[in-house]
This record gives structure tokens, C-alpha cells and sequence, in this order.
């Protein structure tokens, strides 16, 4: 049984990666790592975040996020601020090709989604919805 759900994990993982890349393709950004790309969602979600706030939502500390920042500041996809009343302070944005990155990757999100629910029924889409609740959800 192990091997069997390491199996489906493998290609459901491989599912996600091909239409990431896809949307990595369309805007013809094949430099953009997958970490890279999840840090420009995340940036978006938040709305113009510092780094301490970046390193809050993704339970990573500010040296590790701010190394890979740097590297998406240095790329054009994100550009950084000062605080106009603590200097110490920067706020992150996202560049216009930053976020036409974002609307592909969330397009790439939204197949995957309608790709499920054309496979599966309600009761099963329910179901895998719980258990992906389960499985995220699961402390270390």
C-alpha cells in the first residue's frame, strides 16, 4: 500500500509541476524556480508585505526569504519600498511581469481544479477535499 500511494503522490506531484511549468512557459520564464514562483503567490496574497511578514506566512526565517527576495528583485519581479515612516522597513511588490507571472500560475491552479472536478463526481470532489484538508493540515 505504501509503494501504491507513493505512486499516486509521485504523479499527482508531476500533474501540479506540469502546469506550473506550463504557466512558467507562457511567460517565457523557464529561469523561475518553483520556490520562486511560490514566493510571488504568496507576496500577492499578502499585499505588499515586508519581509518580516513574507517570513511569518511561510514559516521561514527573514535571512532565508530575504536571499531568495533578492533573487526575485534582481530577476524583475519584485520590487522593494521603503517605509515612508520607519526607514528600517521595506514593503514588497510585485512588478507588472510579477504579477502577469501570478495570473498564469493562478491560471495553472485553476486547471488542475477543473481538471478534479471534471474527473470526479460531487460526493467524490467532497471527499478529496477533506482528505487534502486532512493532509495539510497535519502537524509536524
Amino acid at each position: 500500500m505504501k509503494d501504491e500511494l507513493k505512486e499516486k503522490i509521485v504523479k499527482f506531484t508531476r500533474l501540479i509541476s506540469s502546469a506550473e511549468e506550463e504557466a512558467k512557459e507562457r511567460c517565457d520564464v523557464q529561469d523561475l524556480t518553483t520556490t520562486q514562483l511560490n514566493y510571488l503567490e504568496i507576496i500577492g496574497e499578502l499585499d505588499c508585505p515586508t519581509i518580516t511578514e513574507l517570513a511569518a506566512a511561510m514559516g521561514l526565517t527573514k535571512p532565508s526569504v530575504t536571499i531568495v527576495v533578492d533573487r526575485l528583485i534582481a530577476k524583475g519581479f519584485v520590487r522593494k519600498q521603503n517605509s515612508d515612516t520607519d526607514k528600517r522597513s521595506s514593503f514588497l511588490y510585485l512588478t507588472e511581469l510579477g504579477e502577469q507571472i501570478n495570473k498564469w500560475h493562478e491560471y495553472a491552479h485553476d486547471y488542475m481544479v477543473d481538471e478534479i472536478m471534471r474527473k470526479l463526481n460531487k460526493v467524490e470532489t467532497k471527499a478529496f477535499i477533506s482528505l487534502l484538508d486532512t493532509i495539510t493540515n497535519f502537524k509536524k
